[in-house]
């Protein structure tokens, strides 16, 4: 019961932190291939513009995304500090009182700031996003994108795409496990060391990674 508003804190911290770590792909492939892009500027015609509207449309999630990736960092952030700061500086028997009122306070703040960047990202992309696609792609190019992304093919893979992921990061936990327990001893014991710190007479083992969703 100790230690339970500090882990209720920590889990906090590692959701917000696990949001920030999932861009949309999409939107990652269309800024790296606009950043490769360095011909001249194309002509604008309304019918590029009708496409780039699109391309917007499309990519209104992963615009979307990297606004609250923008939003939640800096709250990411303060939950590491806070989780420290609540082990050394809170009292035991109140410790999960704080880490419930930190995390009220954290909810307030991103239901009030997530909305805000969101919006304004979108109302943005036009002016920023828009006007790179109309001035760096033809309208070749730009009718072969939004086509892609529009093609069943391209639902299908964004579809199974977190399938695909948990799939590798099931199998990659199972094939590792026992050497990061191995390493989580080792550095447990490093650091109980230099702290002062006795390990664990039960001697439990650290937990390893799991999966997500376990």
């Amino acid at each position: 019961m100790r230690q339970q508003g500090a882990v209720a804190l920590w889990v906090t911290c590692r959701m917000i932190q696990k949001s920030l770590n999932t861009a949309a792909l999409s939107l990652a492939l269309l800024l790296t291939a606009t950043a490769a892009s360095a011909q001249a500027p194309a002509p604008s015609t309304p019918a590029k513009k009708e496409l780039v509207t699109r391309l917007l449309k499309l990519q209104q999630p992963g615009i979307e995304s990297l606004a609250r990736t923008l939003a939640e960092q800096p709250a990411a952030e303060m939950l590491d500090g806070a989780a420290v700061a609540l082990r050394s500086r809170v009292a035991a028997d109140k410790q999960e009182a704080v880490a419930k009122d930190i995390q009220a306070d954290t909810k307030k703040y991103l239901d009030e700031a997530v909305p805000l960047v969101r919006n304004r990202a979108i109302q943005l992309a036009p002016s920023t996003v828009g006007t790179v696609l109309d001035q760096k792609f033809s309208e070749d190019e730009l009718r072969k994108i939004v086509s892609l992304l529009e093609s069943p093919e391209y639902a299908k893979y964004q579809q199974h795409l977190g399938e695909m992921q948990q799939s590798l990061q099931v199998k990659l936990v199972a094939d590792t496990r026992g050497n990061i327990e191995t390493k989580l001893r080792t550095l447990e014991q490093s650091i109980g060391t230099r702290l002062g710190v006795s390990t664990p007479a039960n001697g439990n083992k650290p937990a390893a990674p799991k999966p997500a969703g376990k």
